[in-house]
């Protein structure tokens, strides 16, 4: 089992919108991978630019969140759509097994890489034989 768990937030399918007219909460997809001393988090975010991205890390909690806007040309009239303005969440928790001094991203083409580096505690030790 991972040291991570996803606490989900609002589970809706992307395409609906609320009665308002306004963006709702998504859940991303995601992996989470154990590479030596780091764990990588890659999030699929199409459409996220950097400014519109929220990553924190903080007490057993990495939450990445942001808003999808879609640009849309003058006179655009859409034949078929099934892409949306959204806000998104995700929410990772961790027994604090992370160093969140020491966590690097990286937003390329529509793919958020999270690299988050093991605590000290966690990695192996060489103890000395005297």
């Amino acid at each position: 089992m991972s040291i991570f768990n996803l606490i989900p937030t609002l589970n809706r399918p992307p395409a609906l919108r609320r009665e308002d007219g306004a963006a709702h909460s998504v859940k991303p997809n995601y992996r989470v991978l154990e590479q030596g001393d780091n764990y990588e988090v890659t999030v699929l975010l199409p459409g996220v630019a950097k400014e519109d991205l929220e990553i924190t890390a903080e007490n057993g909690v990495v939450t990445i969140g942001g808003q999808r806007s879609w640009k849309r040309p003058v006179d655009w009239t859409p034949l078929y759509r099934e892409t949306s303005d959204a806000r998104f969440e995700l929410t990772l928790t961790h027994d604090n097994s992370i160093n969140v001094d020491n966590v690097k991203a990286e937003l390329r083409d529509g793919v958020l890489r999270l690299t988050l580096a093991k605590s000290e505690a966690l990695k192996p030790r060489k103890i000395a034989v005297n």
